[in-house]
């Protein structure tokens, strides 16, 4: 439990983004009263935004209570290892930079469906948009209330479910109100605080260790060194070695960075290609952090509680006649022994901005989907009004769907491997689709449509199975390498059936397509530290360093 000082400190917080969601989104409605384009503006932000709040509101919508609350658990359970997902990130954002980003904006689309429908067909649209939602509101919200959830629950000690239904509340309030325009400020400022309380927290845990080297004397002496390497061997008790993180997090990664609706709606939303370009590069130097800011501190936690410094028995159950450590509330049991009154205000501060960003985002990706994708396709001739007023509608009944499925996600033991094997399911199909499409011209409708269909259908199969008939060979396939198999199964269906249906392209298609790898670094760019070419050489330097350090 917490003292009087920093529930004041946190309310006071929700209190102040609330206030400058409202403030921030009505004001900008209010500018654009008159604007013939206010769907636009509401859904988009009047596709003004710069490269320093893209980055911002792209980290800040990655980046929520999951990462907090199972990052510090996988920290404490497995070491540095899930850093990879972190630093793998940075790649697949100089991707979306480089290839997809300038494509995205030339075509002036709203949503991603709507890119696909461009370069493919209508069927590969509507399937997308179905898919992007159902994502948005098992990946990006549900599982974000969950993690807030626990740590509102071993805070305060209220009901997990009312907590979140109150936080979920009052940030679908202000989103629904403002549109991207409020998701976008708020992240923002919430990206800035999440990014101090995690900093606070790792170096008063640093600090209580004694530095590094007495954690690895502590690591050592218990037989746990390995927990400094982010690179396994094949074997590792992970089941995560080195070669499944080269071979399978691309699949999830150019799925999430590049072709998720919820992620790429602040590039969509850019000034102009430059900066649709710089956002994400500018993010993938943020994600260097959290591996020192959010992995670490587990690992902290875990030679703490070896040395005797952190009191774990509150996470300790009795399984099956064994004493085990539920490692999931890892991350408040360090708040609230490891940092003074005053501060832990600024930590929940901190927990609460990663929930209610991810929430924010996901929802207005959603109402934009909703309403582009689905409702325009009926209502060809709907006006913004009804588009916007839609949206919103389609935003509320989605928070109740993601609160109605937090029983159902709460079985898992790690809320960081249940996302992860999700959309190791999930992913597949769609990088398929989106890689062929931009780097070959003789990827095809037909091929697009049957590997979207196809490809979701044996993800859905795989993990049925995995999950009904958990003692066989098939359901111990890490989820990574599972990712990488049906990849290769996706890819191959579509290459063949690109040949038997072959592409005829439209004046429109015939431009979303790559003529060479080499084009794309040929766009005008800035000058100077700004260039993108620059940049991306400069962040694949420095992420090499730290992986060959780290290895």
């Amino acid at each position: 439990m917490i003292h009087t000082p920093d529930l004041i400190i946190s309310a006071l917080y929700i209190i102040l983004i609330f206030v400058i969601g409202l403030w921030s989104g009505l004001r900008h409605k209010y500018k654009t009263r008159n604007n013939n384009n206010a769907a636009g503006e509401y859904f988009l932000a009047g596709k003004n935004l710069r490269w320093p709040v893209i980055g911002l509101a792209l980290f800040a919508t990655n980046i929520s209570c999951v990462h907090l609350v199972s990052l510090a658990q996988s920290g404490f359970d497995t070491g540095l290892l899930n850093g990879d997902f972190e630093w793998m990130a940075a790649f697949t954002l100089i991707l979306l930079a480089l290839f997809f980003a300038p494509f995205y904006i030339r075509s002036g689309v709203s949503t991603l469906p709507d890119f696909l429908e461009k370069r493919y067909d209508r069927a590969s649209r509507d399937w997308l948009a179905i898919i992007s939602v159902v994502s948005a509101v098992i990946v990006h919200i549900a599982f974000s209330l969950l993690a807030g959830g626990i740590v509102l629950h071993t805070l305060f000690g209220v009901n997990l479910y009312l907590s979140v239904i109150v936080i979920a509340v009052i940030t679908t309030i202000y989103t629904i109100a403002g549109g991207l325009t409020a998701v976008v400020i708020t992240e923002s400022i919430q990206t800035i605080v999440l990014l101090c309380g995690a900093i606070i927290m790792s170096v008063t845990a640093y600090n209580k260790m004694g530095g590094w080297q007495p954690m690895v004397n502590t690591l050592q002496h218990a037989g746990q060194l390995n927990k400094l390497s982010m690179l396994r061997p094949h074997g590792d008790g992970s089941n995560m070695p080195w070669y499944s993180v080269f071979l399978g997090y691309p699949i999830l990664g150019i799925w999430y960075w590049c072709a998720d609706q919820t992620i790429v709606q602040r590039v969509l939303g850019a000034k102009d290609e430059n900066n649709a370009r710089i956002g994400p590069l500018f993010c993938g130097f943020i994600k260097i952090l959290p591996v020192f800011i959010f992995v670490m501190p587990g690992l902290f936690a875990y030679t703490l509680s070896q040395t005797g410094h952190l009191d774990i028995s509150a996470l300790k159950t009795v399984q099956a006649g064994k004493e085990v450590v539920n490692s999931k509330g890892i991350y408040t049991l360090m708040i609230t022994q490891l940092i003074p009154t005053g501060l832990v205000g600024v930590l929940v501060a901190a927990l609460l901005s990663g929930l209610m960003s991810q929430i924010s985002g996901a929802l207005n990706s959603i109402a934009t989907l909703v309403s582009y994708d689905i409702y325009k396709r009926y209502k060809p001739k709907a006006n913004d009004t009804s588009l916007i007023n839609v949206g919103k509608i389609a935003a509320g009944v989605s928070l109740i769907v993601s609160l109605a499925l937090l029983p159902l996600l709460n079985n898992y033991e790690s809320i960081f491997t249940g996302l992860n094997d999700i959309i190791a399911h999930i992913a597949p199909p769609i990088t398929c689709v989106f890689l062929l499409g931009v780097f070959w011209d003789k990827a095809s409708a037909v091929s697009a449509k049957y590997t979207l269909w196809i490809g979701s259908a044996l993800g859905v199969i795989a993990f049925a199975v995995g999950k009904l008939c958990p003692d066989t060979a098939f359901a111990g396939i890490p989820f990574m390498m599972m990712a990488f198999y049906l990849f290769c199964i996706c890819f191959l269906m579509q290459v063949s059936l690109s040949y038997i249906f072959p592409m005829h392209h439209t004046e429109e298609s015939s431009r979303l397509f790559w003529k060479s790898p080499w084009e794309p670094l040929r766009s005008q760019a800035w000058s100077g530290l700004g260039n993108y070419k620059t940049l991306s050489v400069l962040l694949i330097i420095i992420m090499s360093v730290l992986f060959w350090i780290f290895k």
